[in-house]
């Protein structure tokens, strides 16, 4: 069995002196796609950013690729191949979506941009329009493919359905699909929209104050009305 790409001991991390996890565990395999799901406010953002190193780490350990992670500056995270999509859609408005996506190569040549097109389509299309000219769901790609361009291996996924059109999300899932399947990238995605990221992922973990709470297989989450209800308040008909 593979060693875990990531793993989490113990951690107690957040914000100042306000604690938002609360001796959180849990690995990810590589090439693996794991769904964080839980209601508002357990922590989930939270587990992202102190991967990230934008949460401060009061006690545990995360591990990533054999190596400590703590007192690493987010940006040495990721040149290890750490990268994060952000709620925000981290992109530049004011500049077109080739030089969004140029912003994003760092030292890999410009043909990888290629890459992107390839994965989002509707971005080729739209590759002379500004940042500021596309819709929420068209800025989400964008986002997503500048933080492909670092070429991660791990990639964190901070609810990047929100706010979509459910053809949108739909389209934006089948992209993650493929990214993992063509390039080998591990997934967690913290998401709301629960049904379509247990469909998605192949485990889930469910947090409540800052910890896991549940963890099984997607698919078994997915069709656990009972569990779903309890700890994440959704209602499954």
């Amino acid at each position: 069995m593979a060693a875990p790409l990531l793993e989490l001991h113990d951690v107690v991390a957040g914000y100042g002196p306000i604690t938002v996890l609360n001796g959180l565990s849990f690995s990810v395999a590589p090439q693996e796609k794991l769904a964080i799901i839980g209601r508002n406010g357990v922590g989930k953002t939270t587990t992202l950013a102190a991967v990230m190193g934008l949460a401060e780490l009061h006690r545990g350990r995360i591990v990533f690729e054999g190596e400590d992670l703590a007192g690493l500056a987010p940006h040495q995270r990721a040149a290890r191949g750490l990268g994060l999509v952000p709620q925000t859609r981290d992109i530049f408005p004011s500049l077109t979506v080739e030089e969004n996506l140029v912003a994003g190569l760092k030292r890999r040549p410009r043909r990888a941009i290629d890459e992107a097109y390839a994965l989002f389509p509707r971005l080729a299309e739209r590759r002379r329009n500004g940042g500021a000219q596309l819709s929420g769901g068209e800025q989400q790609m964008l986002s997503v493919a500048r933080a492909l361009l670092g070429a991660p291996r791990l990639l964190l996924l901070d609810e990047p359905l929100e706010g979509l059109a459910p053809l949108i999300r739909q389209e934006l899932l089948a992209a993650f699909a493929r990214m993992s399947r063509e390039h080998g990238i591990t997934v967690v995605i913290v998401e709301q929209q629960v049904q379509e990221a247990l469909g998605y992922a192949d485990r889930a973990l469910v947090l409540e104050r800052g910890a896991v709470a549940h963890e099984s297989k997607a698919q078994e989450l997915r069709e656990d009305t009972a569990t779903l209800e309890r700890l994440v308040g959704v209602a499954v008909h």
